[in-house]
């Protein structure tokens, strides 16, 4: 039986009185844990969730995140997390598409959520504490009999069409994941985690995530980041790893008083989705004295971290993401789908049981991302002799901005609402905190005008705060190619030389 709901029991049992939650000030012991999830799960069933159904979550960080998530594992639900800086028409569209039965939100996401019912919401008491939902006295269902195959989570993400795509995740896909991540990262019940990305992505619960909690470990739980709130949890909580978005780690090795705090507990902690320059790792080393700097690789469709570099190789294979976990095989592949020699920059792709089989009733999203059974990542790299992974450029049109990803035809989409556009590019530009941020290339309609702020206040209305365009860049022409396909590299390489 793969079911969440069992070793979290099972722990319970072995070590009740042991650490598994901290969040601030609460302590949450593997007993609680386990009454949480059962309480919750009764709620669950009380409210008629069946196995299969999906049941969403709007929610900062906290620990009734955890508690849903197992939860709903344990009446065999699907849980479907949901990006809380979404617009509401974007949150509108991923419940729909979902068939969303319920929803959990926090109070203060009550706006955005406003027009899905049945929805119950959640005050700083529930968020500390799910029990304040549930009656007291209501008993546990028993734990559902789920399978390897069996949905276990649908999370969304940006893809190149103007709409999200559900990745489906089975139970096998996160139990080969946390099995890859024990092997690469030596886990262990002593490993004790910084959650301080937001667990509604893949980088806070599974890079590695519960595969901490799996193995009897302990997470620690940040509400947001905040970086002298991150370097406080470390040395209070003695924490041995972490997974931080690049600009995560900008913000803590930048912070006035950094030195001042204890750090020595760390181990390591696992970055990417940037090559990191040789002086950010350094710098690291010099905040973290004990702790060795992790360049990854993955994705959503694959439960995240499917390669990591390997301890002590860091300068010496500066650029590359490290190679693949036991269980993943990478190929580099050209337009045909053909596999190509070592050095050679193509198409990357992985196969493996901890990738997804696809995309939520989408069949021809999912056809186009398999070459047989080898998933296209859509990324573009290429593989050293070693077989040491190294990524060059990213074939789908997407914007990686303070860990998050932009799909450009999202913001393509709303601009082109604006009757005032005859043409609009959407490209990520780097930028020093927030790794890239968006910025849209417009040809406007003979006799129209538009400013950049007529723009971000048109976008607002339909997008999240993070993929507004940062700025409006107006042009005669676009570039394009003999096909008529704008050439993105090329405005990228103009505006990187300045006006």
């Amino acid at each position: 039986m793969v079911n969440l709901s069992a070793f979290a029991h099972y722990h319970a049992r072995l070590t009740p009185d042991r650490t598994a939650v901290v969040y601030g000030d609460l302590t949450i012991s593997w007993r609680d844990f386990a009454e949480r999830i059962g309480r919750l799960a009764a709620l669950l069933h009380a409210r008629g969730v069946a196995p299969g159904d999906r049941v969403a979550a709007c929610m900062k960080n906290a620990p009734a995140f955890l508690d849903l998530a197992f939860a709903c594992s344990q009446v065999g639900a699907v849980f479907l997390p949901v990006n809380y800086r979404l617009a509401a028409a974007e949150i509108e569209y991923i419940l729909a598409n979902a068939e969303a039965k319920l929803l959990f939100a926090d109070e203060e996401l009550a706006a955005q959520t406003q027009s899905f019912a049945p929805r119950i919401l959640l005050d700083d008491r529930a968020q500390r504490d799910s029990r304040a939902l549930a009656p007291d006295g209501a008993a546990p269902p028993p734990i559902a009999m789920c399978r390897p195959d069996d949905l276990f989570r649908l999370m969304y993400t940006s893809g190149t069409t103007d709409r999200p795509k559900g990745v489906m995740h089975s139970y096998s896909n996160l139990y080969w994941k946390c099995m890859d991540h024990v092997v690469a990262l030596g886990l262990t019940s002593a490993d004790r985690l910084a959650i301080a990305g937001p667990l509604y992505h893949v980088g806070a619960f599974d890079l590695p995530g519960i595969a901490v909690l799996w193995v009897g470990g302990m997470v620690s739980i940040l509400r947001d980041f905040d970086p002298a709130a991150f370097l406080g949890a470390v040395e209070r909580d003695r924490l041995t790893g972490a997974w931080l978005a690049p600009v995560m780690l900008s913000r803590a090795l930048a912070l006035d008083g950094r030195a001042r705090y204890d750090l020595s507990s760390l181990r390591w902690c696992i970055g990417g989705g940037e090559r990191t320059p040789e002086p950010r790792i350094r710098a690291f080393a010099g905040l973290f004295p004990k702790a060795r700097y992790i360049d990854a690789y993955g994705l959503t469709e694959s439960c995240s971290g499917d390669t990591f570099m390997e301890p002590g190789r860091e300068i010496e294979k500066i650029g590359s993401t490290g190679r693949a976990t036991p269980h993943v095989a990478l190929s580099i592949r050209d337009e045909r789908g053909a596999e190509i020699a070592a050095g050679q920059e193509g198409e990357i792709c992985l196969r493996g049981p901890k990738v997804t089989r696809g995309y939520w009733r989408d069949e021809e999203k999912t056809r186009a991302s398999f070459w047989g059974d080898w998933f296209r990542t859509g990324d573009v790299g290429h593989l050293d002799a070693e077989g040491f992974l190294y990524l060059t450029d990213r074939k789908k049109d997407m914007i990686k901005s303070g860990g998050e990803n932009i799909a450009s035809s999202e913001v393509e989409r709303v601009v082109y609402m604006l009757p005032e556009i005859a043409e609009a590019a959407a490209i990520g530009v780097p930028d020093e905190r927030w790794g890239e941020r968006p910025v849209v290339v417009a040809v406007l309609r003979e006799g129209a005008a538009l400013t950049a702020d007529d723009l971000q206040a048109h976008c607002r209305q339909h997008l999240a705060g993070f993929k507004v365009p940062k700025e409006l860049h107006l042009r005669t022409v676009l570039p394009r190619n003999p096909s008529g396909k704008v050439l993105k590299r090329v405005l990228r390489e103009e505006l990187a030389r300045g006006p």
